[in-house]
């Protein structure tokens, strides 16, 4: 389940940024040959004006196939052929906006999915001396191979029992306390999950504390959570201030502050996926609307392949007045892209290290 949520919120993200491309490239009068839903072998495709619209079978994303990217319109010998809509014959100013736009609509779909979170109702941890009925028992975590590690991480827990005293909607303090004057003795927890109701029996055992190797617990953490939703204008005020505190990522990873080691590829992202998806449609959105934060800040660095890369190009010909060797850019993008495949397996060797 966690993969086909990671392809799905992947399918969306790169759909996004290829719509960006498309739509600025038709708007500044580029000739747009094809966007691809997914990727080949096509399925089946309709044209509607120039532009071929294509579905294809592999579902990872998109792209847009703007005549004259690669050149095409360079080297253009058919006069019937209008080559001033080609990609660089259009202004620089033309090229950046397309280049940029795929960036910029990651961007304003983050802060479309933090206002969406915002209307819906946002998980917030509370106080126990200030939450209200409402208030709901999270399990946030468990401890590998402790009693509590049956249930499920995002559960809600409904009752606890011991004997024949049951404990309603228990807050984090009652929980403990019940715990611990249980002693050996098992106690019945019921907690819901992704829908469904399920008693787990947990017998508490000590050493699973530090602090305090003598105190008998089951290994989960656990935190008193309500839903907190917003009218329209707060929502989108704040879905804003949370993409641009997202976007604090970029200044993190031009001064050289990021912690690296915590960077995740494709594997660990799978995992992530699934851990928001068992806290609820709002930790899902908001992980997508982070990996779509994440992307931006990614595609916009300069470094070849990559839009940011592509960007630094039409910026220096704009400068010199002249054109760059479609052959030499070809080969700096080929480097770039060899170089971004190489991180991305040891990236993916580092989630795999941390799994084991």
């Amino acid at each position: 389940m966690s993969i086909l949520l990671f392809f799905a919120v992947l399918f969306i993200l790169i759909l996004v940024h290829e719509w960006g491309h498309f739509i600025v490239a038709k708007k500044t009068g580029m000739r747009v040959d094809e966007f691809g839903i997914g990727f080949p072998p096509r399925l089946f495709s309709l044209k509607k004006g120039e532009t071929e619209y294509t579905f294809n079978a592999l579902p990872i994303g998109g792209f847009v196939r703007i005549w004259g990217e690669n050149g095409e319109d360079r080297s253009e010998t058919d006069s019937s052929v209008d080559t001033s809509r080609g990609f660089n014959a259009r202004p620089k100013w033309a090229q950046a906006l397309v280049l940029i736009a795929g960036v910029t609509m990651n961007i304003l779909f983050a802060w479309f999915l933090f206002s969406i979170i915002n209307m819906l109702g946002v998980p917030v941890p509370v106080d126990e001396a200030t939450a209200t009925d409402a208030a709901e028992l999270y399990v946030i975590g468990t401890i590998s191979q402790s009693p509590a590690a049956v249930i499920p991480v995002g559960a809600v827990i409904n009752t606890m029992m011991v004997g024949s005293e049951l404990l309603s909607r228990p807050t984090p303090s009652e929980f403990t306390t019940v715990v611990q004057q249980a002693g050996e003795t098992t106690v019945s927890v019921e907690y819901t999950s992704a829908g469904n109701t399920t008693t787990a029996e947990l017998i508490p055992v000590r050493g699973l504390i530090e602090s305090d190797p003598e105190r008998y617990a089951v290994g989960a953490s656990l935190s008193l959570v309500e839903v907190e939703k917003m009218g329209l204008v707060a929502a989108v005020t704040d879905g804003f201030s949370s993409t641009w505190h997202g976007l604090a990522l970029i200044s993190q990873i031009f001064v050289g502050d990021a912690d690296f080691s915590q960077v995740a590829g494709p594997v660990g992202i799978v995992g992530m996926v699934g851990d928001a998806a068992s806290f609820g449609i709002a930790a899902l959105l908001t992980f997508t609307a982070k990996i779509s934060l994440n992307l931006a800040v990614i595609n916009l660095l300069p470094f070849p392949a990559l839009d940011g890369g592509r960007l630094v190009f039409v910026l220096i010909e704009a400068v010199t007045k002249k054109q760059i060797p479609l052959q030499w850019a070809g080969r700096v993008n080929l480097v770039g892209f060899a170089l971004l495949m190489l991180l991305m397996i040891v990236v993916t060797y580092n989630d795999i290290i941390r799994i084991l």
